[in-house]
C-alpha cells in the first residue's frame, strides 16, 4: 500500500488544490532518508512536523480545475525521459526563515536534465507554478523535518547536530515519477513510468 507524503489533517488542508510532481526513492536513498529522519525524530526534533515518506519535488502547481490537463502534459514529458539517477551527498538545511533539515542530492546529469526538460515542457503553458526557481538556484533535496516553529537557539542546536556530509553517498535510480494532488482534505497520486526504460 502506498504511504502518503502528508497525513495530518492540518497539513492536508493547507495543500488543498495543489499538485506536485515528485520522485519517490525506494532504495539506498530512501533508506538513508529514513535513518536520518528516525534519528532526528527520536531526539530533539521529536514532535516536529515532517513528511511521512521521502520524496524529491520537481515542481509544485496550483491548478485545481485543470488537473487532468496538467497531468496530460506531465505524461507526455515523462514518456520522453529516461530513468533518473539519485545520489544523496549530505544532510543539510534551509536556514531561517524556513528552518528545514534536508537530505541534499547531488546534481546528477539525469536529475538536472529532468528539471531542465520539465521547464521547457512547461514554457508554452500558463499553468500556475508554486515556488519555482531557475535550475541554477534549485537545490535538489528530500525534506526531512520542518522546524520553522523552533526558536533560533533550538534551531541552531538541531542544525548543528544534523548537518554533515554522507560518505559513502547512497545512490539509486528511479524509473517513474508521481503526480500527487490534494483535494477536499485527501491526498491522491498517479504513478507515471518514465518512457526511456530499456
Amino acid at each position: 500500500m502506498r504511504r502518503r507524503f502528508m497525513d495530518t489533517q492540518e497539513h492536508l488542508a493547507s495543500l488543498d488544490g495543489q499538485q506536485y510532481l515528485v520522485l519517490r526513492p525506494a532504495g539506498a536513498v530512501a533508506r538513508a532518508y529514513e535513518e536520518v529522519q528516525g534519528a532526528l525524530l527520536a531526539g530533539d526534533a521529536g514532535g516536529l512536523p515532517h513528511p511521512h515518506t521521502g520524496h524529491v519535488t520537481l515542481r509544485g502547481f496550483f491548478e485545481p480545475h485543470r488537473r487532468e490537463e496538467l497531468a496530460a502534459l506531465i505524461r507526455t514529458w515523462a514518456a520522453d525521459r529516461r530513468p533518473i539517477a539519485l545520489a544523496a551527498d549530505a544532510v543539510d538545511s534551509f536556514a531561517a526563515p524556513w528552518q528545514i533539515v534536508i537530505l541534499r542530492l547531488a546534481r546528477t546529469a539525469a536529475l538536472v536534465d529532468a528539471y531542465a526538460s520539465l521547464t521547457d515542457a512547461l514554457a508554452g503553458s500558463d499553468f500556475r507554478r508554486l515556488g519555482e526557481l531557475p535550475l541554477d538556484e534549485w537545490t535538489f533535496h528530500l525534506s526531512v523535518v520542518y522546524a520553522k516553529t523552533l526558536r533560533p537557539e533550538a534551531w541552531d542546536r538541531l542544525e548543528a547536530a544534523a548537518v554533515r556530509p554522507l560518505d559513502p553517498s547512497p545512490a539509486e535510480t528511479v524509473d517513474a515519477v508521481e503526480f500527487v494532488w490534494y483535494e477536499n482534505g485527501e491526498e491522491y497520486a498517479e504513478t507515471i513510468p518514465l518512457g526511456g526504460i530499456s
